[in-house]
This record gives structure tokens, sequence and C-alpha cells, in this order.
């Protein structure tokens, strides 16, 4: 209840609008023997945090009152009240020493916030027959999920400008691999698979694997996970009468000068055509049916029939809509091609940051 009345009694201005960055600019800001780039940097973040916050906070105050009053929800906009206090009253950043306690400030802020996805999926969750307006929704969480990812990159990129690292300028990496992130992700992701099924399939990984550019590994480092658990999950629990026989998943990179590509092609029977619309969609998930088969409570003996959140492998029916969200951001795109009878393709396409024409904002 005390969220509802700091709501009710806060008082914004109307927010000014954000100042967005290009990584380019970030990239080729450069670091001075002086500190003086780290200081610029914590002056930017100064101005524009608040900012950007306090539109998150009008986002909220535009839910509809049922669903702005569920408790996890209110718990979400509470932390982004405190986090709009605690950045304004903030003094000028004048030094070093200032921006080092301003730099303690935004880690505690980054760690403060770092399970508001989860919130959100269970209190939309739990909010779910109130909803009306599905577009309404949709938009508010497109916005405030992409906000989200845009203020923890740049606070995130303040934070690396202190790290003295050959081949990052702050959280850009000057060299990126896509074949070495996408390995990376692949062995996360056949651990779930193999504690939740026993066995997973292998990955092949083909096209451009020698292609190195500049990039940002954070939104990456969400994207790949959610779309590589997608397509082992629907791999495996197609073959659960054979799943030491399942077939492989096949990753291809393309590059060329304007954008990248990454495709993640399975045969995993693919979507059907009855929910293919769906499966774009905040909180659609298969989870609560595949819990269902007789064949998964048995696999392995582990015990996966308690639930939409028994296993690892499955939530909220965030993962995928959320992605999508995250490299429309990005400048790029996310599609979904299904084959039902044979498996599914999933095209992840991304602007350089440094290609032919402008790229993202952040």
């Amino acid at each position: 209840m005390e969220a509802v009345f700091l709501c009710v009694t806060m008082l914004f201005v109307l927010p000014q609008p954000s100042v967005r960055l290009t990584p380019t600019t970030m990239l080729y800001s450069g670091k001075s023997p002086d500190g003086s780039h780290v200081l610029s940097s914590a002056k930017y973040l100064q101005m524009e945090l608040p900012v950007r916050i306090a539109h998150r906070v009008k986002g909220f105050r535009s839910l509809p009152f049922i669903i702005g009053c569920n408790p996890t929800i209110l718990q979400v906009h509470e932390l982004y009240i405190r986090a709009y206090h605690m950045l304004s009253d903030f003094p000028p950043i004048t030094d070093l020493e200032a921006e080092g306690r301003y730099c303690k400030l935004v880690r505690q802020l980054l760690d403060d916030h770092k399970d508001v996805v989860t919130m959100l999926a269970e209190g939309f969750r739990e909010s779910r027959k109130h909803i009306q307006d599905e577009a309404l929704i949709r938009n508010f969480l497109d916005t405030t999920l992409t906000s989200r990812l845009g203020i923890r990159m740049l606070a995130t990129h303040h934070i690396a400008l202190h790290e003295d690292n050959p081949d990052f300028v702050g959280i850009i990496c000057t060299r990126l691999s896509p074949k070495k992130i996408i390995e990376k992700w692949v062995d996360f992701a056949r651990r779930l698979c193999e504690h939740q099924y026993g066995s997973s399939p292998r990955v092949r990984i083909n096209g451009h694997v020698a292609a190195r550019f500049p990039f940002i590994p954070l939104p990456l480092d969400y994207i790949l996970p959610e779309l590589l658990k997608n397509a082992m999950r629907a791999t495996m629990e197609s073959h659960l009468d054979t799943p030491h026989n399942a077939p492989d998943l096949v990753v291809t990179i393309a590059n060329n000068d304007i954008d990248f590509v990454i495709r993640i092609s399975d045969r995993g029977g693919g979507i059907p055509h009855s929910i293919l619309d769906k499966v774009l969609d905040y909180h659609f998930t298969t989870a609560e049916e595949s819990n269902q088969d007789p064949r998964m409570s048995n696999l392995f003996g582990i015990i996966t029939n308690n639930g939409p959140q028994s296993g690892p492998m499955h939530g909220f029916g965030f993962g995928l809509p959320t992605s999508v969200a995250y490299a429309e951001y990005l400048g790029g795109s996310l599609t979904v091609q299904s084959m039902q009878g044979i498996g599914t393709d999933v095209y992840l396409r991304l602007r350089h940051i440094d290609g032919k024409g402008e790229s993202f904002r952040i």
C-alpha cells in the first residue's frame, strides 16, 4: 500500500525527451589519460537517467487502474520511483571523486532492478483476467522492456569504462565473434536441456564462422539463450521416445556490410498452424501442454508435472516476445518460419553499429 501513496503523492513535471546515443558515438568517443571521458559519461548519465526513468513512471501510471494496483506491478513501479529520487537527489558531478560515488549508486540500482523482467511477467500473469486491451499492454511491455535494456546498456557502459579491457570500449566489443558467443550460450542451453530431459541435441554452427566486428554483446546475451532453449525444447519434446537420437540444431551465421543474420534451425516438428500467430504474444506458452505428456513425468525419473514453472526450459511466455522487442529496438528483426511436421527456423537480423547508414540509438 505504501507504493500506492507514493504513486499518488509524487509530482512529476512532464518528462523531457531523452537524448539517445548511437553506438558509433560511444565507440569512437575514446579514452583520455586524465579520466575526462569517464567524467563526461557520468554527466551525461546524470542528465539522462532521471528523464528515462520519469518516462517509465509515467508509463506505469497509464496502466488500467486494476492492473496498476497488482502488488507485483506496484513493487516494480515503486522501484522506478525510488530510483528517480535517488538519481535526482545526487549532487552535480564535478570531479572524479563524485563520479566514483555516482558509479557506486548506479551499480546499486542495477542490482536493485535485476529481477524487473521476471516481476513484470509474474505481475501481468496474475492480472491476466483483467486485461481487456491487449494492444495497450503489449505496447506498455515493449516500451518498458526496451527502455530498461537501453538504461542498462548506458549504465553498464559507464561502469565498464573504468575497466582496462583491450577488446572493449565500455560495453562494445571491438572484435565480437558471433561464433564464440553462440558457443557460450549453446553450452548453457545444453546443460539446461540435459537437466530437464536427460539428453540434448548437438549443435552445428556454419556460415561465416570467422566473422568479427564491433557490437554490443549484452542484448545477444538475452536473445540467444532464449532462442536456443526454445529450439532444444521443441527438438527434445518431439523426440521423447528417442531422446538420445534427437536431430541436430543448425546455427548459420551470415555477415555483410550492412547487417548480420543468425539463423537457428531445428527439426522439432514445427509450430502448429493453430498457434503460429500466438507464439509472439506475451504470456503465450505451451509449457502446460508439454507437462501433461505422461512421457515427460517419467522421463529419466525427473518430476516435471508440478506446473508450468517446474523446469528451467520454459517460463512465463516472455522470452520470444521480449527477444522480438529487443531486436527491433536494435534496428533489426526477429522472424519465425515454421514448417509444421518438420521444424522451425528463427532468423535474428541485426544492423552493424559501424556499417553503412545510421545504426540504432540507445
